[in-house]
């Protein structure tokens, strides 16, 4: 299952990096749509991988719970945010009601924008940093961990710096749960191969 749940993982990354391009290159509804509902998808498939992961590494279960509660903030908010922005903003702009900037995803500062921050940068840290910290008994689990925290860091350092210093520091979270949860994945896939 280890085996499964790691290609699922880099499967879900690489769809959820298709459906942002597909979206910057046409800019068109649809391809909105499918980059939302692949955000919400997204966040249950990390959740997935994290826990295999905290089994994985031997971290103790205080903090296997605490990594369970912060994704289950990152699936909630996040699956509340774009349900919110596809069946209720988005409508109403389509039927040409004047939606303030403030209520958009995309835009900043905009409530559904800081609660998908909130949800992917501070609790999404947050998990990373809890399977990061656990003393692991496998030496192929140090290289992994190292990895996790700093993916850790990074959705921190974008959650942080898009709040406090500038909306584009943001950027740098997407490393972390994107990127980092990609080699994270293909290392434990090579760790399972030997």
């Amino acid at each position: 299952m280890e085996k499964k749940i790691s290609i699922i993982g880099i499967l879900t990354v690489v769809v959820y990096f298709i459906s942002v391009g597909g979206f910057l290159v046409t800019q068109t509804e649809i391809a909105l749509t499918i980059w939302e509902m692949m955000t919400i998808i997204s966040g249950p498939v990390v959740f997935m991988v994290l826990l295999e992961f905290s089994h994985y590494f031997g971290t103790p279960d205080i903090l296997r719970r605490a990594m369970t509660g912060f994704m289950s903030c990152v699936c909630a908010l996040t699956g509340g945010a774009h349900i919110v922005n596809i069946t209720v903003t988005r409508k109403l702009m389509s039927e040409g009601i004047d939606v303030p900037l403030y209520y958009q995803i995309g835009q900043w500062p905009s409530v559904e924008m800081a609660i998908d921050y909130l949800a992917w940068g501070f609790f999404m840290g947050l998990a990373f940093l809890c399977i990061s910290i656990a003393k692991s008994d496998r030496e192929e689990a140090k290289g992994m961990q190292i990895i996790a925290l700093i993916d850790g860091i990074l959705c921190l350092v974008g959650f942080t710096g898009a709040l406090c210093i500038n909306e584009n520091m943001w950027y740098v979270a997407p490393m972390g749960y994107g990127l980092g949860l990609l080699v994270l994945c293909a290392m434990r896939l090579r760790v399972k191969e030997r």
